[in-house]
Formats: C-alpha cells, structure tokens, sequence
C-alpha cells in the first residue's frame, strides 16, 4: 500500500490566536454595540474550530452509494443532486442548446476599478449572436469575486495529487464549517458547466497569465477530470482508502467531455497567444471539443496605448468585434453538430494507454 506522508502543515491555533484571528472581520467601531453577542459567536466558532466540524449536517447516503451508512454532507449531496439534474437536462434531445459565457476579467465599475471591462462588453457581443440563433446563455461573470459580499472561489487543496479519487466530483473539500471556509461559489459554477451545451471563455491577459479568478475557477475544476462521483467510496477524506482505490484501476471519467469551446484571449502589449493555446490545452484535456479556427482569438487592444482610451481604442476596432461575434457563431454551430451527432472528438472511443 502507498505510504500517505505527513509533516507539513503547522499545528492548530491555539485558543487566543484564535480569537485574535475571528475578531479581525470585525474591527469596525460599528460592531461595539454588539461586542458581546460577539463573543458568544466567537466561542461557538472555536468550538467547532477545536472540534473539527467540517460538515455539521450530514445524512445517510443510502443505496446509490458503496457506503449506504456513511455520512454524507447535506449540503455535497444536493450540489450533487442539482448537477445530475442538470446533465439530464442536457442530454435531453428537446431541450435549447445552452452556452455558458465566462468573463475572466477581474474587473468591472462594481469595485475599485470604477470601470466596466472591456471582456464583458466582448460577452454582450456574443450573447446577442447567440439569442439571434434561438441559443440560451448562461453568464458567469468571475469579477463579481471582486465586487460581492463574502463571494468566494476557495482555492484548490490538491486532493489529485494525493490520489485521484480523493478528488470527489463535485468537490467535497467545501464548505469546511470548521475553518470558515464557506460562501464557495463552486458549487453554483459546476452546475453551469454540467448544463451547458458550450461554453465560450472570454479573458483578458494578466502578466502573461489567467486572471485569478479565472485560474481559481480552472483549478477547481480538476474534479470535473477524473473526479470520484462517491466520497463514501473513500469515506471523506481517507487518504490511505484513497491510494488503495486508485493502484486498483482508476478510469478517470471526464465529466464534461463532449461540449464545444470557443475562447477570447485579448491583451495590452503580451502574453494573448501563450494563454489561448493554454486554456486551449486545457479544454481540450478534459474532452471538451473546439469549435474549429474561427473559434480560438487571441487580439491586442490599443497596442502599447494608454490604458486609459483602451475602451476608445475596442470602440474603433471593427474588425475585433466581429471576430468576437464570429466566435460565438463557430461554437454555436459546433454545438448544433455535437448534439446532431454529426461531430465528435475523433480519438473519442480510443481507451488512452495512460490515461490521467
């Protein structure tokens, strides 16, 4: 059996750095009034902190899982019920084609920047080809990490690495109750994805890279590939049961394979092509299908300009906002043909060597 090695992670906090810690949400002077109301809030959460209280609600998980007797998170369970429901209504031959739209950008007039991004104007452009063509969209517009109240997409903690079927689909590792680690957005986003037909990511360049919030979302959809649709199978977190589960024989499904994609990569001075031929690696891993040349974009805005008459700058850009446009045709009919069963990845019934 594969050794599970330990080590790293520091000790638990102590009782007063604990409340030091908690208390730092709530330094405004506004919250005076009700310091000890507070403190009694604050107790419990060290006691749920202390006791580890991960999934406070749970219930049996029943027949459709290995463990019928494990208890399962309420809360797991019915993001779970919610993406089967979805991928039902996806596979429905009668239903609309759905395309999800995401904006990468961190960006918008919501927060600090003041501004809306000129990713998002690039979505509208996209929607309204795409309800010209009877196309249903869904929008996941990722700056609204940066703008909503207690709105997170809580970073990957690299279950995979571990052992493939420690990564549960979807992700188990929140809502952690215990550590305050809650408000996860994943849960809503995985369900977009599961219902969407296609899916087209419209983003900006940040220093050669993904914006964050892009690459939160990217990392957190590790268990969409090879993700362990039953957490009872490994009891939770059971790293051992884990290890032993995938030197088994682990066929790492890919939850999301089958769907088209398009992409809008656009940039300042750098970095547009390295991050479209990334995102594209990426899709294309998880099985997801390109929508063909026209389809992938990457384009400079106002090259070597000012940032501030960039939007001046996409407003002259004619050519760039049919190309945008044009995107969202390719995928568009790229769906048609997926769903028609005309096309499909052609290695789609090849069993890989080494799949991973």
């Amino acid at each position: 059996m594969a050794e599970v090695r330990r080590g790293q992670a520091p000790s638990p906090l102590a009782r007063d750095e604990f409340k030091l810690q908690f208390m730092r949400s709530f330094a405004d002077p506004a919250f005076e009034p009700v310091k000890d109301a507070l403190a009694q809030v604050e107790q419990v959460a060290w006691q749920n902190y202390d006791a580890g209280r991960k999934a406070p609600v749970t219930q049996k998980a029943g027949s459709e899982f290995a463990d019928p007797e494990y208890d399962l998170s309420v809360e797991w369970k019915a993001t779970r019920d919610r993406l089967l429901a979805a991928e039902q209504r996806q596979k429905d031959a009668q239903s609309r084609s759905r395309v999800l739209l995401i904006i990468g950008a961190a960006r918008n007039d919501g927060t600090c920047p003041g501004e809306i991004s000129k990713t998002y104007r690039m979505s509208l452009w996209a929607q309204e080809v795409l309800a010209g063509l009877a196309i249903d969209t869904d929008v996941l517009d990722l700056s609204l990490l940066t703008s909503s109240y207690d709105l997170h997409i809580h970073p990957c903690k690299g279950c995979v690495s571990t052992a493939m079927p420690l990564c549960h689909w979807p992700c188990s590792c929140y809502p952690n109750h215990a550590t305050r680690q809650t408000s996860d957005w994943m849960a809503e986003i995985y369900e977009k994805w599961v219902a969407a037909h296609g899916v087209i990511i419209l983003t900006p360049v940040y220093w050669y890279q993904a914006p964050s919030p892009l690459k939160l979302m990217i990392d957190r959809l590790v268990c969409a590939d090879g993700g362990n649709p039953d957490p009872t199978s490994t009891h939770g977190k059971k790293a051992a049961e884990a290890k032993a589960l995938e030197l088994k024989g682990w066929d790492y499904p890919k939850h999301l394979a089958g769907r088209a994609y398009g992409l809008v990569v656009h940039g300042d001075v750098a970095g547009t092509e390295s991050l479209r031929r990334n995102l594209a690696d990426w899709l294309d891993w998880m099985g997801l299908i390109d929508a063909g040349q026209l389809s992938a974009l990457d384009r400079y805005v106002g090259y070597y300009k000012p940032y501030a008459d960039s939007h001046e700058a996409l407003d002259k850009d004619e050519s760039l906002q049919q190309e945008v446009r044009n995107v969202a045709r390719a995928v568009a009919a790229a769906v048609a043909q997926v769903r028609s069963g005309t096309v499909s990845k052609p290695d789609a019934s090849i069993t890989p060597v080494r799949p991973k």
